[in-house]
């Protein structure tokens, strides 16, 4: 009888180890919901969004033959008037197009100061050493300038007198940025990336530092991001992009 008992114990005892191992075992996260959480939280801090096209193998999901931005673009030609922050309609997009990237139209609330890879990296350290403080910041991978560093800032905002402003395809707008190796910054008129984005390649569009940090005005930045895109120039052999500035600043 003792014997059978401790049997049943012992029995009682595996079957509640195995348990105890099923609940111990971590659970998989849902990377649609984690993705969806990320975008929610961008439309939050007051970021509109649009969906964007996604990479299809090495091409761009769009029927663009060369797509000369692939998986980096809106999907519509009204992402301007169609960007929202519209929790219910940011959600709808999330699960309707399951593998969309998003862009977040700048100059609104928000610019966009864009240094490649290798200089941000630099420029980000020497900020957090100097105590400045840094807001959101997105790392977009890739090869040679593709890989680069994206900085949100808060917008220079919109000027009264309209003839004061210059518009950002003067400087860095998204089917150009090849051009500019350098620092681009994408202000009203522009567009980048938000986390998470696939991109051709197994590359992806990924957050260093999440929106829980406030937007800094971006000239307690463009300095220390010049100069390390200087330094960047230099030893790359390039030629760094030129900053486009409203007239009279």
């Amino acid at each position: 009888m003792g014997s059978e008992s401790g049997r049943v114990k012992r029995g009682e005892q595996s079957r509640i180890s195995q348990w105890l191992r099923r609940r111990q075992k971590p659970i998989a996260e849902d990377p649609g919901a984690e993705r969806e959480a990320l975008l929610l939280a961008v439309a939050a801090a007051g970021l509109p969004l649009a969906p964007a096209a996604h990479p299809a193998g090495y091409r761009c999901s769009c029927d663009r033959i060369g797509c000369p931005t692939p998986a980096r673009h809106p999907i519509s030609f009204a992402w301007q008037t169609q960007s929202t922050t519209d929790r219910a309609q940011v959600e709808r997009w999330a699960r309707n197009q399951p593998q969309a990237n998003f862009i977040t139209a700048t100059g609104m609330v928000h610019d966009v100061l864009d240094v490649p890879l290798e200089a941000g990296t630099d420029a980000l350290d020497r900020l957090l050493l100097a105590g400045i403080k840094v807001g959101p910041v997105a790392e977009s991978g890739g090869t040679g300038d593709q890989a680069r560093m994206l900085f949100f800032t808060a917008t220079r905002g919109t000027p009264e007198d309209e003839d004061e402003w210059w518009p950002c395809a003067l400087d860095c707008h998204p089917e150009t940025m090849d051009e500019h190796p350098g620092l681009r910054w994408h202000c009203r008129g522009s567009y980048v990336l938000v986390p998470p984005a696939a991109l051709p390649g197994d590359q992806a569009v990924t957050w260093i530092r999440g929106m829980e940090h406030p937007l800094p005005d971006p000239l307690t930045l463009l300095e220390t991001l010049t100069d390390a895109c200087a330094t960047y120039a230099g030893t790359a052999n390039l030629t760094p992009a030129v900053v486009a500035w409203p007239l009279g600043h």
